[in-house]
């Protein structure tokens, strides 16, 4: 007797799963994670007593609409709550815009080095991912809008992008913009947003006020540092509102996030805080690594893209001995940087033990050896 297991949708195989940052290493009780941009300073007490409070509630059913913290976002950022829409993490709302808006025989435009759910949520959907070459490891928007065919339904850009933290400033966002056909949506990624204090950034939050065919997205992983509760959230037409509200999970935002995500909004003390530590020891982790000789792409995110020399001092030796040395950092192959590793921006201390390890093995005649 044989048994066949049912076949998978077209395409589906081709999809790369997504692999994030490591978070442990056998044998160290307490490793040092830089590898997936988490912040230095840890979540806000009032966010982590919110969500201490409602821990005999989570027998509850959530808010299915997070009234709430749609009510407290649109108070914050000065926008209607009624266009916004929560989800598990600013990923799930990509998710969603996909689903929404994209499917077999479309096409999906995103930066060659962009982030990586990108072409993954295409391929989830049946649609063509399209991987635009980037410009100094920025997003090129002339590039972008040569290759939109009729065939293309959204372009993907994260700005602030991860991995790199280059940006495009707003003038070229909205040029980006009126480049695009009304049949193409123009999704924002500002995960880290909240980290840039450039005057000529633009988040997209501006620009998903008055233009159908613009969403931004959010999280509350980076700088509100929660990303083990999956938050995240998207602001868009009525319309956009209206449809991912259809097809997104009707109790999607658990009790707990919702609590500790109102809180850590309210607690905007704690967020100038983890800016501020941002904007000390990002500087000072680039002047450091540059001094080692390591190439550092300008970043206006919490983290630090830098690039190494060739054999034996590549990247991956370069990880292997951090890792060793208990230290945690990301390799972005994935994004077409095999040479680079991508370091975030943690507490001093941490910093600290990174520069001196860094020293060490590229001061030596071979990896691992004083």
């Amino acid at each position: 007797m044989t048994t066949r297991a049912p076949t998978p949708r077209p395409g589906i195989r081709d999809i790369a799963a997504y692999v994030g940052g490591e978070a442990g290493i056998p044998g160290v009780a307490k490793p040092i994670r830089l590898a997936s941009n988490e912040s230095a300073l840890g979540p806000s007490a009032r966010a982590l007593a919110a969500y201490h409070a409602v821990a005999d509630q989570m027998f509850r059913y959530p808010d299915g609409h997070s009234t709430e913290l749609r009510r407290v976002l649109g108070r914050h950022h000065g926008i209607d709550p009624e266009r916004i829409v929560c989800g598990v993490g600013s990923d799930d709302v990509i998710h969603l815009v996909a689903e929404a808006y994209a499917g077999p025989g479309d096409e999906v435009l995103h930066g060659l080095h962009g982030f990586s759910i990108y072409p993954i949520v295409a391929r989830t959907v049946g649609a063509t991912p399209v991987a635009v070459p980037e410009k100094n490891l920025t997003f090129d928007v002339d590039a972008t809008l040569a290759r939109v065919t009729p065939r293309t339904r959204i372009v993907f850009i994260a700005n602030p992008n991860n991995p790199t933290g280059t940006f495009i400033p707003r003038d070229e966002l909205k040029r980006l913009h009126a480049g695009l056909p009304e049949s193409v949506m123009l999704v924002v990624d500002a995960a880290y947003a909240e980290y840039v204090v450039r005057n000529d950034y633009e988040s997209g939050l501006a620009l998903a006020e008055t233009e159908p065919n613009v969403v931004m997205t959010r999280t509350f992983s980076k700088i509100y540092a929660m990303g083990g509760l999956r938050l995240g959230w998207c602001y868009g037409s009525p319309e956009v509102a209206d449809l991912l509200n259809r097809i997104r999970g009707p109790f999607n935002v658990s009790v707990a996030a919702q609590a500790a995500g109102v809180a850590a909004i309210e607690d905007t003390a704690a967020a100038d805080r983890a800016r501020e530590h941002n904007d000390i020891w990002r500087p000072w982790l680039t002047r450091e690594l540059e001094a080692l000789g390591l190439v550092l792409t300008p970043s206006v995110a919490n983290f630090v893209l830098a690039r190494f020399p060739g054999p034996p001092k590549h990247a991956d030796a370069a990880w292997d001995f951090l890792r060793s040395r208990g230290i945690l950092v990301r390799k972005v192959a994935v994004y077409h940087l095999p040479g680079h590793l991508r370091i975030t921006i943690g507490t001093e201390a941490e910093l600290r033990a990174v520069v001196a390890a860094l020293a060490e093995f590229l001061d030596t005649g071979k990896p691992g050896k004083a």
